[in-house]
């Protein structure tokens, strides 16, 4: 037993990201949102918005399967539903980018557009 509840969900923060982006280390940035929200702002992610990932999850073991997936959203409550969804589907490396883009441009950078 590992001791972490079922509904725990690995985390990584804005600046984390943003360190790994800085060192040229580009993970799978996975956008959960809809097409207008990632029209109005978005971190140049893959966007498979939350109720198509079921769809698509294949292709994403067939192109992820051992590099860290950063799953974002809004705020962060789609991200972490989809990662629950990716690691019961056996993606591990998926993480929710925790406080989405609204921490992205509080945190990093201001001139991304909030909603």
């Amino acid at each position: 037993m590992s001791g972490l509840s079922e509904n725990y969900v690995p985390e990584i923060t804005v600046r984390e990201l943003k360190q790994l982006l800085d060192e040229n280390k580009r993970p799978f940035i996975l956008d959960v949102r809809e097409e207008s929200e990632y029209a109005i702002a978005n971190l140049g992610g893959y966007l498979i918005p939350l109720g198509e990932l079921v769809d698509h999850v294949e292709e994403l073991k067939k192109h992820c399967d051992d590099e860290l997936i950063v799953v974002h959203c809004r705020s962060g409550g789609r991200s972490a539903q989809a990662v629950r969804f990716l690691h019961a589907a056996g993606l591990l490396n998926a993480k929710n980018l925790r406080g989405g883009t609204l921490a992205w441009s509080k945190e990093i950078d201001p001139s991304l557009p909030t909603y």
